[in-house]
């Protein structure tokens, strides 16, 4: 008998051990270094019978699972990284348990592309966004943006009477940013747009990184009528600022462009009364982006689109499985192949189903509004420490510092870093070399910023002595 009918027959006892050994990792994630120094020698032979899956578990506990860091843990501070609801987690295990490919709402069995529309609409509600956007969930924000702008590049495409779906792009595509993420430029080197290819759009006076509306009006001026595509920010990097949406959609009713905001973890600013301001007007957007293994706390990969429905068609045509045959007519039998970029994919949106019915409206409420707790009181460690300096105002849930001396920036980063206590990341902005912090993860407390604070005024003083 082969190693795979041995596992089985003992399945218990691998889902077992496996449980066991989450709920280890789980309990004790607050103690788990956030970083790992140990170096690790790969095997590149592979064996002719293979071991089975209890003595690969046992093999993979003595080289890998001890240096595996806690970055779904409460410390970890870097990349803007969630954490994983205990709901998210069942999601997640029932998601590869079932298996499922999913596609169409009929026509091949499979009903999970039903569970996949039900929860787009609950994150709408979530983020109180209109019904008249439609969505699917992809693997992250860098696939968001590419499918909400590759819809985009088909929009301008047809204000020019052509087709880039069909024919490549014929023409230029103007582009106008302030502060676009790395994913959104990303995303136009792959559409083909270019990712130099942009017209930057200054940015506000006073410490901002949002979109100077004035300097956007001329710079859509100076395009005489030519269609374009605005890229803006729900929640920028450093500071996480917030564009002024309002104003946009007034430019929008005088002007032919397409809208996209790229609002991976900002905009969940919208789960709470005290932060929803700071999307005020994104529900006039053409497309959202919104990433689900930040704020929402799932596992990776998750993130959701977000295009209104009136451009339905031309996320088809942008899309479509126009080669496939027995899949019908994509206008007529939906299916998520001729929406987004995956053929293949899995029932991603298992798990935020999950944390969404297991949680509800007040439980995110909660969690960002905790969040935003923690990420003021750092700031507060920092503001009242004669070592740090804020280099921006906290808006939400990110803290972008640095040292007073700001030329022991990166060795006290390393340094604090090589605690494992906490992780946080090197940034440059201002003209500054600095650091940001944040804070994400449901598990996060008080307690953990007390950790993290003691240890960064330790290695600073031993730094300016």
């Amino acid at each position: 008998m082969n190693h795979l009918n041995k596992d089985a027959q003992i399945l218990q006892e691998i889902f077992n051990q496996v449980q066991q050994q989450g709920l280890a990792y789980l309990n004790d994630i607050h103690e788990r270094p956030t970083r790992s120094e140990q170096k690790v020698t790969t095997t590149t032979n592979l064996s002719i019978d293979g071991i089975g899956t209890l003595d690969t578990l046992k093999y993979f506990n003595e080289r890998f699972e001890p240096i595996i860091v806690a970055s779904s843990g409460p410390r970890y501070w870097g990349f803007v990284t969630g954490g994983t609801t205990p709901a998210a987690i069942a999601g997640d295990w029932l998601t590869t348990i079932y298996d499922q490919n999913t596609q169409s709402i009929k026509g091949n069995g499979d009903i999970s592309a039903i569970i996949e529309l039900e929860t787009i609409q609950l994150l709408l509600s979530l983020f109180n966004l209109p019904k008249d956007f439609f969505g699917g969930f992809v693997t992250g924000a860098t696939l968001s943006n590419f499918s909400c702008l590759a819809v985009a590049r088909q929009w301008i495409g047809k204000q020019l009477g052509k087709d880039f779906s069909r024919d490549g792009i014929t023409t230029g595509v103007k582009v106008l940013s302030a502060t676009p993420h790395s994913s959104a430029i990303k995303s136009l080197a792959m559409l083909g747009i270019g990712s130099n290819n942009f017209i930057p759009v200054n940015v506000s006076a006073g410490n901002r990184e949002a979109i100077d509306i004035t300097d956007l009006t001329e710079k859509i001026k100076a395009l005489n009528g030519e269609p374009f595509i605005l890229i803006s920010s729900a929640g920028t990097v450093n500071t996480v600022d917030f564009d002024d949406f309002e104003a946009i959609h007034q430019l929008k009713e005088q002007y032919n462009f397409w809208w996209h905001i790229d609002a991976a973890f900002g905009g969940f600013a919208a789960c709470s009364p005290l932060y929803k301001h700071l999307v005020k007007g994104w529900e006039n957007a053409d497309s959202i982006t919104v990433d689900c293994h930040k704020w929402l706390n799932v596992p990776y990969e998750s993130a959701v689109f977000f295009v209104k429905e009136k451009h339905q068609r031309l996320q088809v045509e942008t899309f479509q499985n126009s080669n496939a045959a027995y899949l019908g007519d994509p206008q007529e039998n939906f299916s998520y192949l001729n929406f987004l970029p995956e053929n293949s994919r899995r029932l991603k949106a298992l798990p935020t189903w999950f944390t969404l019915m297991s949680y509800g409206k007040t439980g995110y409420k909660e969690l960002v509004e905790s969040n935003v707790l923690m990420a003021q009181q750092f700031a507060d460690f920092i503001t009242n420490n004669k070592n740090f300096e804020l280099l921006a105002p906290v808006r939400l849930n990110t803290v972008c510092f640095t040292l007073v001396n700001e030329d022991l920036v990166a060795d006290f980063l390393n340094q604090l870093n090589a605690t494992g206590k906490v992780f946080m990341t090197p940034t440059f902005y201002n003209g500054k070399k600095g650091i940001r912090a944040a804070f994400v993860n449901w598990r996060t407390s008080t307690n953990d910023i007390a950790i993290a604070s003691a240890e960064m005024e330790r290695i600073a003083t031993s730094l300016y002595i």
